[in-house]
Protein backbone atom coordinates (compact mmCIF):
# COMPACT_ATOMS: atom_id res chain seq x y z
CA UNK A 1 0.00 0.00 0.00
CA UNK A 2 1.39 3.24 -0.71
CA UNK A 3 0.33 6.80 0.45
CA UNK A 4 0.70 9.57 -1.25
CA UNK A 5 0.19 13.50 0.28
CA UNK A 6 -0.32 16.30 -1.58
CA UNK A 7 0.92 19.49 -0.75
CA UNK A 8 0.91 23.18 -2.67
CA UNK A 9 -1.75 24.60 -3.37
CA UNK A 10 -3.43 27.42 -2.68
CA UNK A 11 -4.72 30.75 -4.35
CA UNK A 12 -3.05 32.79 -7.33
CA UNK A 13 -3.08 35.47 -9.37
CA UNK A 14 -3.80 34.91 -13.23
CA UNK A 15 -0.01 34.46 -14.23
CA UNK A 16 1.51 33.36 -11.43
CA UNK A 17 2.82 30.16 -10.36
CA UNK A 18 2.83 27.35 -7.75
CA UNK A 19 4.84 23.77 -7.17
CA UNK A 20 2.63 21.30 -6.13
CA UNK A 21 4.46 18.28 -4.28
CA UNK A 22 3.53 14.86 -3.95
CA UNK A 23 5.09 12.76 -1.36
CA UNK A 24 4.98 8.86 -1.23
CA UNK A 25 4.59 7.06 2.28
CA UNK A 26 7.17 4.44 1.19
CA UNK A 27 10.54 4.51 -0.40
CA UNK A 28 8.98 2.14 -3.43
CA UNK A 29 7.84 5.14 -5.42
CA UNK A 30 10.74 4.76 -8.07
CA UNK A 31 9.03 1.32 -8.94
CA UNK A 32 6.19 3.27 -10.11
CA UNK A 33 5.00 5.85 -12.79
CA UNK A 34 3.41 9.07 -11.88
CA UNK A 35 1.12 11.24 -12.69
CA UNK A 36 -1.12 14.26 -11.80
CA UNK A 37 -4.51 14.90 -12.66
CA UNK A 38 -7.33 17.56 -11.74
CA UNK A 39 -11.12 18.09 -11.75
CA UNK A 40 -12.81 21.47 -10.96
CA UNK A 41 -16.29 21.53 -9.88
CA UNK A 42 -19.01 19.99 -11.88
CA UNK A 43 -16.23 18.12 -14.02
CA UNK A 44 -15.00 14.88 -14.76
CA UNK A 45 -10.97 14.19 -13.13
CA UNK A 46 -8.63 15.05 -16.36
CA UNK A 47 -5.47 14.17 -16.97
CA UNK A 48 -2.90 16.43 -16.71
CA UNK A 49 0.77 14.61 -16.73
CA UNK A 50 2.68 12.09 -16.68
CA UNK A 51 6.27 10.84 -15.79
CA UNK A 52 7.53 7.40 -16.08
CA UNK A 53 9.67 5.74 -13.31
CA UNK A 54 13.61 7.20 -14.39
CA UNK A 55 12.15 10.69 -15.33
CA UNK A 56 13.36 9.98 -19.16
CA UNK A 57 9.23 10.11 -20.41
CA UNK A 58 6.83 13.11 -19.64
CA UNK A 59 3.49 13.37 -21.22
CA UNK A 60 1.07 16.38 -20.82
CA UNK A 61 -2.17 17.08 -21.88
CA UNK A 62 -2.92 19.78 -24.35
CA UNK A 63 -4.25 22.00 -21.83
CA UNK A 64 -1.15 22.54 -19.77
CA UNK A 65 1.56 21.80 -22.37
CA UNK A 66 4.37 24.56 -21.76
CA UNK A 67 3.13 25.98 -18.96
CA UNK A 68 3.59 23.06 -16.76
CA UNK A 69 6.12 20.34 -15.78
CA UNK A 70 6.21 17.84 -13.60
CA UNK A 71 9.35 16.09 -12.42
CA UNK A 72 10.11 13.71 -9.76
CA UNK A 73 13.07 12.76 -6.80
CA UNK A 74 12.98 9.29 -6.17
CA UNK A 75 15.47 10.04 -3.53
CA UNK A 76 12.80 11.83 -1.74
CA UNK A 77 10.15 9.85 -2.77
CA UNK A 78 8.10 12.99 -4.16
CA UNK A 79 6.87 14.38 -7.67
CA UNK A 80 6.54 17.80 -8.37
CA UNK A 81 3.87 19.45 -10.85
CA UNK A 82 5.60 23.44 -11.73
CA UNK A 83 3.05 25.40 -12.82
CA UNK A 84 3.66 28.39 -14.43
CA UNK A 85 1.29 31.20 -15.96
CA UNK A 86 -1.86 30.15 -14.17
CA UNK A 87 -5.19 30.36 -15.89
CA UNK A 88 -7.98 30.99 -14.35
CA UNK A 89 -9.51 27.63 -15.57
CA UNK A 90 -6.54 25.89 -14.28
CA UNK A 91 -8.39 26.12 -11.27
CA UNK A 92 -9.36 22.43 -9.56
CA UNK A 93 -8.30 20.16 -6.91
CA UNK A 94 -5.25 18.50 -8.17
CA UNK A 95 -4.29 14.44 -7.16
CA UNK A 96 -0.86 12.92 -7.66
CA UNK A 97 -1.71 9.43 -8.64
CA UNK A 98 0.71 5.67 -9.01
CA UNK A 99 0.32 2.82 -11.29
CA UNK A 100 2.77 0.66 -12.92
CA UNK A 101 2.84 0.83 -16.44
CA UNK A 102 3.78 5.14 -18.04
CA UNK A 103 1.72 3.96 -20.58
CA UNK A 104 -1.05 3.32 -18.84
CA UNK A 105 -1.13 6.14 -15.94
CA UNK A 106 -3.05 8.53 -18.24
CA UNK A 107 -5.98 6.24 -17.67
CA UNK A 108 -7.30 7.47 -14.43
CA UNK A 109 -9.02 3.93 -14.27
CA UNK A 110 -5.28 2.37 -14.10
CA UNK A 111 -3.98 4.14 -11.51
CA UNK A 112 -3.25 2.25 -8.52
CA UNK A 113 -3.08 4.94 -5.85
CA UNK A 114 -3.76 8.30 -5.07
CA UNK A 115 -3.93 11.12 -2.89
CA UNK A 116 -6.36 13.36 -1.05
CA UNK A 117 -6.26 15.98 -3.65
CA UNK A 118 -5.31 20.06 -2.91
CA UNK A 119 -6.55 23.17 -3.71
CA UNK A 120 -5.31 25.24 -6.49
CA UNK A 121 -7.68 28.27 -7.18
CA UNK A 122 -6.55 31.39 -9.58
CA UNK A 123 -8.48 34.20 -9.60
CA UNK A 124 -8.61 36.57 -12.93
Amino acid sequence: QVQLVESGGGLVQAGGSLRLSCAASQRTLSTYAMAWFRQAPGKEREFVTAISRDSFRTYYADSVKARFTISRDNAKNTVYLHMNNLKPEDTAVYYCAAGREYSRVINRNECDYWGQGTQVTVSS
